[in-house]
C-alpha cells in the first residue's frame, strides 16, 4: 500500500498510476482528517468483487469452506501448498 497526498498524486499521475497496475499496490490519496480516496488496479478491483460475491450469501460461503476442508483433508494436493 503507498499513501500520498492529492498535490503529490497531481505532480506525478502516471508514475502513481503505473504502479498501481504493475505492482498491484493500492494507492491511499490522503484529502486531510478521516478523508481520502484509494486507486486500485481494474484486476483487483475484480477480484474483490468476485471474493465478495462468493461469500455473499452463507450457503456460498459454507460450500467454500467445505471445498477448503477437503483439500486440506488430502485429495492428492500437498497441505502445505493450501494457505489459511
Amino acid at each position: 500500500m503507498q499513501i500520498t497526498t492529492v498535490s503529490d498524486f497531481r505532480k506525478d499521475i502516471k508514475t502513481y498510476l503505473d504502479k498501481v497496475v504493475k505492482n498491484f499496490e493500492t494507492l491511499i490519496i490522503n484529502r486531510g482528517k478521516d478523508s481520502g480516496i484509494v486507486i486500485m488496479s481494474l484486476e483487483e478491483y475484480n477480484s474483490l468483487m468476485a471474493t465478495n460475491h462468493e461469500l455473499s450469501s452463507r450457503k456460498n460461503e459454507l460450500r467454500l469452506d467445505s471445498a477448503i476442508e477437503k483439500l486440506k483433508s488430502g485429495s492428492g494436493i500437498d497441505k502445505d501448498l493450501i494457505e489459511e
